[in-house]
């Protein structure tokens, strides 16, 4: 390679890596970007380096860290903002991490798979109701994770119009001062609800560690905010995205549905192999701590690092045919979810989400169809989460 490709860039197709990044593709697994104010950082784009490297300690997650990259302008503003879980390192991103894995357990997934059906119903019986024809973003794919978080968190459904809108300021901007006013309005928002949870416990994970942290002196308020923010955006934008996006795959790839509904017990394969084609969150930010050799070169101290997640999931070496989707491989060791102690914690319940979602969505609507031309319907650009701006449908 010459010159550094730019990172990151808009998608041509919403479910490809964007065309731009073919020479990534080739120069795997390692090569050089350059961020949107010039900075040339290192992008890992091999499978097993990018497995090795996120299970790196040396690798830094601390975005109050000076040297670690960002990839837009408008979250510049954020690099100096404590994030929790994603944005800590160990021990300290350990004690949040421990402190919430029973929320996120098996056992807790599999008790929220009936609220999540219900949900799921309720929303096709209004759709089917007001139809035909929707719009899907709004009527199906986030109402269905929003819902689900808010049950889990313990957070009041009734505010989502609120937290919803901020949550996609804070992700989309579209300038620096409108994603830090969002951030400021959901600490505010997150906040008031602590203390009236205080007053009026309820039943939700906040709810739990209020009274098994906070009111124990082992967490401050601001702990539980930053956690539950960090919770609340993720758990509803990235699994609402792969809803909407799965969906437009899916009627784009009418043999590889009418697969899945000639046999539904293909589902939760399907729901795999999804996540690594169209590995959502693409762009995964680290910053070196010491200087580490990889493949034959050196990842310097101080120096940025970007997981092009997108790559990394079609790797030829690990996946063949790695652009066609296949009911039949096993996808399991994609890093959609990333990997190390940074995957992410809601992974088993964003599987459950989507599950459902598609195949009910499918079986009730057997000839559901786009109700625009495909290149019509605009997706969102590289530098956020992947996903449907808006997604209009008819059966």
């Amino acid at each position: 390679m010459t010159e550094a490709v730019a990172f990151p860039q808009t998608r041509s197709c919403p479910y490809h890596p964007p065309t731009a990044y073919q020479p990534l593709r080739e120069s795997r697994p390692l090569a050089r970007v350059s961020l949107f104010d010039g900075r040339s950082v290192w992008v890992v784009t091999g499978h097993a380096e990018a497995r090795a490297l996120l299970s790196d300690q040396r690798l830094s997650a601390d975005r109050e860290n000076e040297a670690f990259p960002t990839t837009s302008a408008r979250f510049a503003g954020l690099v100096d903002r404590r994030t929790a879980l994603v944005g800590l390192d160990d021990p300290e991103h350990n004690v949040q991490r421990r402190m919430l894995i029973p929320g996120f357990s098996l056992k807790r997934t599999a008790a929220l798979r009936p609220r999540i059906r219900q949900t799921v119903d309720q929303l096709m019986d209004d759709m089917v109701t007001k139809g035909p024809g929707a719009e899907l973003v709004s009527a199906f794919a986030l109402p269905v994770p929003s819902s689900v978080i808010c049950t889990l968190l313990g957070v009041p459904y009734a505010d989502h119009d609120h937290f919803e809108e901020l949550s996609r300021r804070l992700l989309l901007g579209p300038a620096a001062a409108d994603v830090s006013d969002a951030r400021d309005r959901l600490d505010a928002y997150l906040k008031a609800l602590v203390r009236r949870k205080r007053v009026e416990p309820g039943d939700g994970l906040l709810d739990e560690l209020i009274a098994s942290r906070l009111e124990t002196g082992e967490s401050d308020v601001q702990e539980l905010v930053d956690v539950t923010l960090a919770l609340l955006v993720a758990g509803h934008e990235t699994t609402a995205n792969m809803i909407s996006l799965g969906t437009f795959t899916l009627l784009r790839h009418p043999d590889r549905l009418a697969e899945l509904q000639a046999d539904p017990s293909l589902w939760p394969t399907a729901v795999e192999e999804l996540m690594r084609f169209l590995s959502i969150a693409d762009g995964i930010l680290r910053v070196a701590t010491e200087d580490i050799e990889v493949a034959g070169e050196i990842i310097a101290k101080d120096e940025g690092v970007v997981f092009a997640t997108s790559v990394i999931n079609r790797d030829a070496y690990v996946y063949p045919d790695p652009d066609a989707l296949d009911w039949n491989r096993s996808a399991r060791h994609h890093v959609a979810f990333g990997f190390g102690i940074h995957q992410c914690l809601g992974q088993n319940l964003a599987r459950a989400e989507m599950e459902i979602a598609l195949s009910t969505l499918f079986t009730r609507l057997p000839g559901l169809r786009l109700a625009a031309p495909a290149e019509e319907i605009p997706y969102k650009q590289g530098d956020t989460v992947q996903g449907m701006v808006e997604l209009p449908v008819t059966w």
